[in-house]
């Protein structure tokens, strides 16, 4: 696939992600969509600002313990107490409004794709094109209506979201890394030069590598899931059939051949589990490596400075919290 073809593809499902999205918050319901969704950005945005306070908090904190200032350490352990309680607010509330408009946007698609099923007969002639293999007929309209407009709400508001919540951290996280960073002196080719934000562009340099890594290693899993999705849809629906003519198979004694059927469809259903299998183990060797990793780079980084007498241990912890946040937004 050249680059056209791929431009065309993105373009291609971009908007029908949009012809999927769009209705329901220009529907009757618009006002309490848009009204939640609202709601839901703004406790992204209490979310960061809660977490870079949480992250100035940890700095004090760290340098109370430090210096041995007991009466510092207890002022800190009371902002700590009220930096907690907001959080486990605004967390809960985030999590309440998200399901909750994830549940009135399903329950809106899946009225209206049954009134489109049900209507003018469609549920009639989308199987007798299926059984004639007519092209561009769906698979598993009933699997679709159940199954994929739960999957489609939750993954696009999930997705949004946390694309949402990514981009006010890296931006929240990014000045903060580098105000604690300073600069890296070393010398290329005769010349000593200096890196100002050096933390910021390990950050960057650490995610980058990471997430190429991680794609190449965990894409073929796309291929994978549409699959089993399928023949999980197809297992199900001739399970469905044996029970609906279940007389009619019992009558002309063709349990075996139902058995031959089900038995074929379920080889599939295990066949491509089992490649999925292995590539998901693939892709958490490295998530894994990955993961440990990140929590040690950052003191890595940061301890030439800390040494030296730069910045103070409470400075230190502050550095290596911004970095994961950054690290985080990033991947």
């Amino acid at each position: 696939m050249n680059a056209s073809e791929k431009l065309a593809l993105v373009k291609s499902t971009s908007r029908k992600i949009w012809d999927l999205t769009t209705p329901y918050f220009n529907s009757e319901e618009k006002w309490k969509a848009r009204g939640l969704l609202l709601a839901i950005v703004l406790l992204n945005f209490a979310y960061v600002y809660n977490a870079v306070l949480f992250n100035d908090w940890q700095r004090t904190f760290f340098d109370a313990i430090e210096k041995r200032d007991a009466a510092e350490f207890g002022v800190q352990l009371l902002r700590w107490l009220y930096l907690g309680f907001a959080f486990i607010v605004i967390a809960v509330y985030k999590f309440y409004l998200t399901q909750l408009l994830e549940l009135r946007w399903r329950t809106w698609l899946t009225k209206y794709y049954l009134q489109r099923w049900l209507s003018d007969q469609a549920f009639y002639r989308m199987e007798l094109g299926r059984f004639s293999n007519q092209t561009g007929v769906p698979d598993n309209p009933d699997q679709r209506i159940q199954e994929d407009l739960a999957q489609f709400t939750d993954f696009t508001l999930t997705l949004t979201m946390g694309a949402l919540n990514a981009l006010i951290t890296l931006f929240s996280f990014v000045g903060v890394l580098w105000g604690l960073s300073g600069g890296f002196a070393f010398s290329f080719a005769g010349y000593d030069m200096q890196l100002h934000g050096y933390m910021v562009w390990a950050a960057v340099g650490y995610c980058v590598i990471g997430s190429v890594i991680t794609h190449y290693i965990g894409r073929p899993q796309i291929a994978l899931n549409f699959r089993q999705q399928r023949y999980e849809a197809d297992f199900r629906h001739h399970m469905v059939r044996v029970r609906e003519y279940c007389e009619a198979i019992a009558l002309d004694k063709g349990e075996n051949v139902e058995r031959f059927h089900l038995d074929r469809r379920f080889l599939a259903v295990a066949t491509n589990y089992l490649q999925l299998i292995r590539a998901r183990k693939n892709l958490v060797w490295f998530a894994s490596f990955f993961g440990q990793a990140a929590l040690v780079f950052p003191y890595l980084v940061a301890a030439p400075r800390f040494f030296a007498n730069a910045i103070t241990f409470g400075q230190l912890q502050q550095i290596a919290s911004a970095f994961g946040e950054v690290n985080d937004s990033l991947s």
